[in-house]
């Protein structure tokens, strides 16, 4: 993969992260269906974005732990298909029966705790996603020392997307805004980081 294209999936996941939030902050203060619809397709589109970063960056590591490499695509794997079964479901099923006038209990709504569909998107941006960035951080060769910034980065990410579903299960709902913290403003900073290391590659 040439400088080029991984500056350009660099580019495209620091303007996903920044649409994420938009979009976030629009539903929460107009409440439409059609933000929310467009919530959760950003939300499906990201997570391929999220595995183009990943494997952006375990391509620069041509040293890297190939354990470690298939562990990351494996548990981003799971979050792509996690989170876009519980939207697809949500925006299929769920909102279609609300709107024509079934009473959907909440614990099978996307936005209420505890909830079956909340509780698999946990699953994906949680745990998985934070597990993919931890192995991506683990496959990155601790000889590599212009990456050690980089790596560093996916480390922390990582952990708060842990922290956010274990405080979830373990302590409060409140607990899982550290996870869209590691994610969402964290991402920004990886492809941040990604953007520096291309250009030492010049």
């Amino acid at each position: 993969m040439n400088i080029q294209n991984k500056n350009m999936i660099s580019y495209i996941g620091i303007a996903t992260c920044i649409i994420y939030f938009l979009v976030v902050v629009g539903f929460l203060v107009f409440k439409t269906d059609t933000l929310l619809t467009g919530w959760e397709v950003v939300t499906i589109l990201s997570a391929p974005v999220f595995l183009l970063i990943l494997l952006s960056i375990l391509n620069d590591t041509c040293n890297c732990n190939k354990t470690w490499r298939h562990l990351a695509i494996v548990f981003m794997s799971c979050t792509i298909m996690l989170t876009s079964m519980a939207h697809f479901v949500n925006i299929t099923v769920t909102r279609r029966l609300l709107s024509d006038g079934y009473k959907v209990p909440d614990y099978l709504q996307i936005g209420k705790w505890p909830s079956v569909e909340m509780a698999i998107d946990y699953l994906a941006w949680g745990f998985f996603l934070g597990l993919a960035f931890l192995c991506t951080a683990f496959a990155i060769d601790k000889a590599n020392s212009k990456m050690k910034n980089l790596k560093y980065t996916l480390f922390v990410c990582g952990l708060l997307c842990l922290a956010g579903i274990i405080g979830v299960v373990l302590i409060n709902e409140n607990c899982w805004y550290l996870a869209p913290l590691g994610y969402g403003f964290g991402t920004i900073f990886i492809c941040i980081e990604m953007i520096k290391l291309n250009r030492s590659f010049v």
